[in-house]
């Protein structure tokens, strides 16, 4: 079988990383990727190569041959590549959509990846909405940006590479003398004839109205209309005290001056959270990125999907990529 024209370096790194412990978990758990993705990677390169480079029994795992003599040189061809990473990411930071100020999901991310990456450069900017900053990922005028990306159209989610964060419970800020303000937790049964705010009209968050326009369906609450985007906290102080309307937000909401936050129940909305890349993008604090996401994922349980979770369908299969 002839030489392939190309290989993918991540399909090197899988096989380099299984061939050091001998063990699929393990490796899966340092790459951090699932075991199946990671065996997926491993059959690919084998088939390409046309050679088999693992012996696989119920108890152990151990190279070939074939295995044996590509070992080194895919060790060279990783290191010339990390080498080159690390040159090319001094050139310029890795700049990073937060959304908002104050949202702890992608803040503790960002602040883990800067502890994994010392010597890069990771810069944060805060412009709200993944629909926002996916024509700005696209067009290389942005990094990564964290949100919900089965809200993305097909066409934005096809030039997009995703890695699944965290499902975050959702919640409701409420004027503090709002009837169900004194309510430790808001069961979304009694939202039931409220109308609730959800940035209806905010070209940058479409995502999210959608989100809650499928999570209102048939529970009687009524998506406030579109309306101007109130820009700073006085501001939007100053809308919520003339509409009076609750609105949707996730548990992590900063605090707002004469408001309180109450997380939903009976069920608990999710939202689920991605960090967001453009597809073919190398840089080495990207890695950080994504590895400081799975290290806090990990250590939180902020994927594992509480049994009583709400989350649209289409949202499930997204989440269960890899």
């Amino acid at each position: 079988m002839p030489a392939p024209a190309h290989l993918d370096p991540r399909l090197l790194r899988a096989f380099v990383t299984v061939a050091e412990e001998l063990h699929f978990t393990r490796a899966a758990t340092r790459l951090y990727v699932a075991q199946q993705a990671l065996s997926r990677d491993v059959r690919r390169l084998e088939r390409e190569l046309g050679n088999e480079l693992f012996v696989r029994t119920t108890r152990q795992v151990t190279l070939t041959a074939d295995g044996e003599r590509l070992l080194p040189y895919a060790r060279a061809v990783l290191q010339a590549q990390d080498d080159l990473l690390a040159a090319a990411g001094q050139a310029r930071p890795l700049l990073v959509d937060l959304n908002s100020p104050g949202l702890d999901t992608p803040r503790r991310v960002l602040h883990r990846a800067r502890e994994l990456a010392p010597g890069h450069e990771l810069m944060a900017r805060y412009e709200s909405g993944l629909t926002g900053a996916a024509g700005e990922l696209l067009t290389g005028r942005l990094d990564a940006s964290f949100g919900r990306f089965a809200g993305l159209a097909p066409a934005l989610r096809a030039g997009l590479g995703q890695q699944p964060v965290r499902y975050e419970p959702m919640a409701v800020v409420l004027p503090e003398d709002h009837p169900l303000a004194a309510l430790a937790e808001v069961p979304l049964a009694a939202l039931a004839g409220e109308t609730v705010y959800a940035g209806a009209g905010n070209p940058r968050t479409p995502e999210w109205t959608d989100l809650a326009r499928s999570l209102f369906e048939g529970r009687g609450i009524t998506l406030a209309p579109p309306a101007p985007l109130a820009v700073g906290e006085e501001e939007f102080q100053r809308i919520m005290a003339r509409t009076r309307h609750p609105i949707l937000a996730v548990v992590d909401f900063p605090p707002l001056p004469s408001t309180v936050l109450r997380p939903l129940v009976d069920p608990v909305p999710l939202s689920p959270v991605s960090l967001v890349w453009r597809k073919g993008l190398v840089h080495p604090a990207l890695d950080a990125l994504r590895r400081a996401a799975a290290v806090i994922a990990a250590e939180e349980g902020w994927l594992r999907r509480p049994p009583e979770g709400w989350l649209p369908d289409r949202d499930i299969v997204v989440m269960a990529a890899q």
